[in-house]
């Protein structure tokens, strides 16, 4: 963890921390004797994510503290950020993990998209709004990261309320991560986990046991906190089925429908499937 924030007596604070990816990294900041601060719905839930990390912490339940936040709303968020400062003296790792994905169509319902959007992407902005500017006034060594998706940026059909959701936080950590890097006096770097297939509660549906091809959550905040030690803001995780090198060729053809003019999302277009089959082979 050679990030300057991430130390001993410093802060950490993830929403959706209770269990995935979130408790995950939780797990890791624990260890790491930071003091932490997971935010997601579920008084069960919260409780069991605060045992864990009770039994993590070098310093126990003192260094730990658990709330119940709905992400969607900033004054949920603004209320736990001051908690947090009376408690730990501020922020000094905040990781916008919240995200629900219940499915979605372009025709509705309307509440899917409204919630979706509401948590996915008001969330980081909401997150952002309450703690970041904390963050830079307190002048310390600081490390934000926002969890993204794959799907944010080729956006697949099958769930259009999750890529734009997706698509809009990756615009947000973008601009994030240029504004704090434009403040010569700002000592803290914004980074965009784009995780790879990763067995979660979120992407379980229904299946105990983990596929092969999937990405253990502690593998991904592992590959995650690697990548971030050598300075990288796009954090593109592959996972056992899916390499670096495909997950680029992948971002390229989709980047090159507006290049080439070729129709939206042309990679499942029938009358562009083989030229997509080419492409993908090396041709």
């Amino acid at each position: 963890m050679a990030h300057p924030s991430l130390k001993p007596g410093a802060t950490a604070v993830v929403t959706g921390g209770a269990a995935g990816i979130g408790l995950a990294a939780a797990r890791r900041f624990a260890r790491a004797d930071l003091n932490v601060v997971v935010a997601d719905l579920g008084e069960e839930r919260l409780a069991q994510a605060a045992a864990v990390l009770d039994a993590d912490a070098p310093r126990g339940g003192e260094a730990i503290l658990a709330r119940a936040c709905d992400v969607s709303s900033l004054a949920d968020l603004v209320t736990l950020e001051a908690e947090v400062a009376a408690r730990f003296g501020g922020t000094d790792v905040l990781m916008l993990n919240a995200g629900i994905q219940p499915g979605s169509a372009v025709d509705g319902p309307r509440e899917a998209w409204e919630r979706i959007l509401a948590v996915n992407l008001w969330g980081v902005i909401n997150g952002a709004h309450a703690f970041v500017p904390g963050m830079r006034r307190g002048g310390r060594d600081g490390l934000v990261v926002v969890t993204g998706s794959k799907q944010g940026i080729t956006t697949p059909p099958g769930d259009p309320a999750y890529n734009v959701s997706k698509a809009g936080v990756k615009a947000f950590a973008e601009a994030l991560a240029h504004d704090l890097r434009q403040d010569p006096d700002c000592r803290i770097t914004a980074h965009l986990l784009i995780p790879g297939f990763v067995f979660t509660g979120l992407t379980a549906r229904g299946r105990t046991e983990k596929p092969a091809g999937a990405w253990t959550p502690e593998e991904t905040v592992t590959f995650m906190l690697e990548r971030i030690e050598e300075g990288d803001f796009y954090v593109l995780c592959p996972d056992n089925e899916v390499t670096r090198a495909v997950d680029e060729k992948r971002i390229l053809w989709a980047a090159g429908d507006i290049v080439e003019n070729r129709p939206a999302l042309s990679r499942w277009h029938p009358d562009w499937a083989d030229a997509f089959a080419t492409y993908m082979r090396g041709g």
